[in-house]
């Protein structure tokens, strides 16, 4: 294995560890719709290790159909939903977070077999992705109105580098990234995402700190005082 392939291996783990070790904090708060979807991630990244170290297409075929679920309705769908929960107040049942995933994997199937959206699937990534950005851009503004700065500043970095990473998935190619250790596309975009699963939880676990902070002085006020406070 040469270097290149190497840091390209570690930074799958990286992202595999991320996703796993950050998607169990959220599954013990029973945000499953988050927790779930981060554990999709890191089932992609743990295969995308596989591939990287022996070029085994079972594993790649299984880390590309992850990887369009995640990019196409797991980050910008299920796992907003999950936001909501501490932003919105959304309570979603059991059936409707096993719905959410048995039709977006299903739709994922489309997207990646259907030969007629073939053009337009790049297209139709970076809108999800700037869809899920205009989101995390309202989550920012919730947290700096609750003086969570530092967590505002680490979720705007890890918007701005996503949505940098998906505008250039499949429209720009990196000079030389083929040769490049790590400025290479694949390894800046397994970092990045590494980095987006922590950013959004400890941006979930401050909103949720002060939700908690409304509830005590106030608890008439609920969610409703939270949001009035982040004005």
């Amino acid at each position: 294995m040469d270097l290149r392939s190497l840091v390209l291996v570690l930074s799958a783990v990286l992202l595999a560890l991320s996703s796993f070790v950050y998607g169990w904090q959220f599954v013990k708060k029973r945000n499953y719709l988050l927790g779930v979807e981060m554990w999709v991630v890191g089932v992609s990244s743990s295969n995308a290790v596989v591939f990287f170290a022996t070029e085994s297409r079972v594993s790649y075929a299984i880390s590309h159909f992850f990887d369009a679920f995640s990019r196409g309705f797991g980050m910008p769908v299920i796992a907003v939903a999950g936001m909501m929960t501490i932003t919105h107040g959304f309570k979603p049942s059991t059936r409707v977070d096993v719905g959410a995933f048995l039709v977006s994997f299903a739709a994922t199937f489309v997207l990646i077999g259907a030969h007629f959206i073939e053009g337009i699937l790049p297209y139709f990534f970076v809108v999800m992705s700037v869809l899920l950005s205009v989101y995390l851009a309202y989550v920012i503004k919730r947290l700096l109105g609750i003086g969570a700065t530092f967590q505002a500043m680490a979720l705007l970095l890890a918007l701005v580098s996503c949505q940098a990473i998906a505008s250039i998935y499949d429209f720009y190619k990196i000079p030389g990234e083929e040769t490049n250790v790590v400025f290479n596309f694949f390894t800046l975009a397994l970092c990045t995402w590494a980095y987006l699963m922590p950013a959004l939880y400890y941006a979930y676990s401050a909103l949720e700190r002060a939700q908690k902070r409304v509830l005590q002085f106030d608890p008439g006020r609920a969610l409703r005082g939270l949001e009035q406070t982040s004005r």
